[in-house]
């Protein structure tokens, strides 16, 4: 790191990134609410699974990622922003982040089932639930 970059020290800095939620964040809770308010029967932690989705139907096999914008390379402004401090890291955890999903995602197809991501900039548009709702169940009845 480029000294003087960054506004807080070392160890305050790694509190902070310790901070940051791999789970149960903001977005996943508020996907939760929209399906569980629809009817909409899930699982959490499809922990065998490659990936491991954020919701699954497994009976429908339909495995659900809820992505931040920032943490997988989103085409959105949130997603297109590029860090000034440590810009090389940032961009090449990025990129492999991008890599995992599009594994994870190709994995899980052979496998037969059928994955939605939700983006985190996507749950603040006025009708994203009915859209959401409406994505779920079509993928729940599509035959392959």
């Amino acid at each position: 790191m480029v000294k003087g970059t960054d506004v807080f020290t070392p160890d305050k800095r790694s509190a902070v990134m310790r901070r940051v939620k791999s789970r149960d964040t903001g977005p996943e809770l508020a996907v939760r609410r929209f399906l569980r308010a629809a009817g909409v029967g899930y699982r959490l932690g499809g922990v065998a699974l490659p990936g491991r989705p954020d919701v699954v139907m497994k009976g429908r096999r339909v495995a659900l990622f809820v992505h931040g914008c920032f943490w997988h390379g989103h085409d959105c402004p949130r997603g297109a922003r590029k860090p000034k401090a440590n810009a090389d890291y940032w961009a090449a955890k990025i990129a492999r982040n991008r890599a995992r999903d599009a594994a994870n995602d190709a994995a899980l197809r052979q496998q037969g089932w059928r994955v939605i991501t939700v983006w985190e900039c996507a749950i603040r548009q006025p009708d994203f639930a009915e859209g959401l709702v409406a994505e779920v169940r079509q993928a729940a009845t599509a035959s392959d």
